[in-house]
């Protein structure tokens, strides 16, 4: 090769080089805005009480501003996470959207995005960016990589997120409506990245409503894969997702209200 194309296709890949660089730079130094004044949501599950909130195996709960979580260290990602979506949350916005960085909340400290690269998965929210649309901060909080969990694409941009586009439609139907969400975290799953992070074969998703003074559940539990299945092919009851979870969903509820709530797995009453 000539001399005279060595240099520009030199100039080319140090820039191309340092352009990656300084990405990385950027996302490792994002700024971490002080949420604890968030717009229109000041404490976690302040409608519901700590009632809605589940047992933590891990005993790393963390309560951000907009929702809280419990953090499995040997899997690094929440074992759950949990919130209110009410009405006024779900807003369409212009909002520049963040790069994930770590959750500095999390004593053991959440895995490094740099895991999810090159990994053939995504990185999945658990409580979903769309769900928190009504303030910047409360949206940059679903970018903590504690909320978040390896996901195939097909599904995440699939059934999932349908799912999630219906749980926004119950919370406007019903005036607000819980969620407790996350992976099921076992021994032996595949990992990606350096830090191992898990990567569930299957996720759940339980939504509370208490609209007309008394409770009502809808549960699922759907394969970390593609499908073209509807998400209510996968209608199942607390019951079950305790039992594959080893948490307690409803620890503080009355036994009579908890045990009813659990053992449901009809439908009937959402629409």
């Amino acid at each position: 090769m000539q001399r005279k194309y060595i240099y520009p296709l030199l100039m080319v890949i140090v820039t191309v080089v340092l352009y990656y660089m300084n990405q990385n730079v950027d996302q490792a130094n994002a700024p971490y805005p002080d949420i604890s004044d968030s717009d229109g949501f000041l404490e976690p599950s302040v409608e519901f009480g700590d009632a809605m909130l589940p047992s933590s195996t891990t005993g790393a709960i963390v309560a951000h501003a907009s929702y809280t979580l419990s953090y499995s260290e040997p899997h690094e990602q929440a074992e759950w996470v949990a919130y209110e979506l009410q009405p006024k949350h779900i807003k369409r916005n212009d909002f520049k959207r963040p790069y994930f960085i770590e959750d500095r909340d999390v004593k053991t400290k959440s895995a490094d995005w740099r895991n999810y690269k090159k990994s053939g998965y995504d990185r999945g929210h658990l409580c979903p960016a769309g769900d928190r649309g009504f303030d910047y901060d409360a949206y940059f909080e679903t970018f903590l990589t504690s909320n978040i969990s390896p996901q195939n694409h097909d599904f995440n941009a699939g059934i999932w997120n349908s799912l999630e586009q219906k749980v926004r439609y119950w919370a406007g139907r019903y005036d607000g409506v819980y969620v407790i969400t996350g992976g099921i975290l076992k021994n032996g799953l595949k990992t990606i990245g350096e830090e191992r992070v898990s990567v569930p074969d299957e996720f759940y998703k339980i939504v509370i409503d208490k609209s007309k003074g008394r409770y009502k559940v809808a549960a699922f539990i759907i394969p970390n894969k593609p499908t073209d299945d509807s998400f209510y092919e996968y209608v199942t009851s607390v019951d079950i997702i305790e039992s594959k979870t080893g948490i307690d969903f409803f620890p503080a509820l009355d036994d009579a209200i908890e045990n009813k709530m659990e053992a449901s797995s009809d439908l009937k009453f959402w629409e």
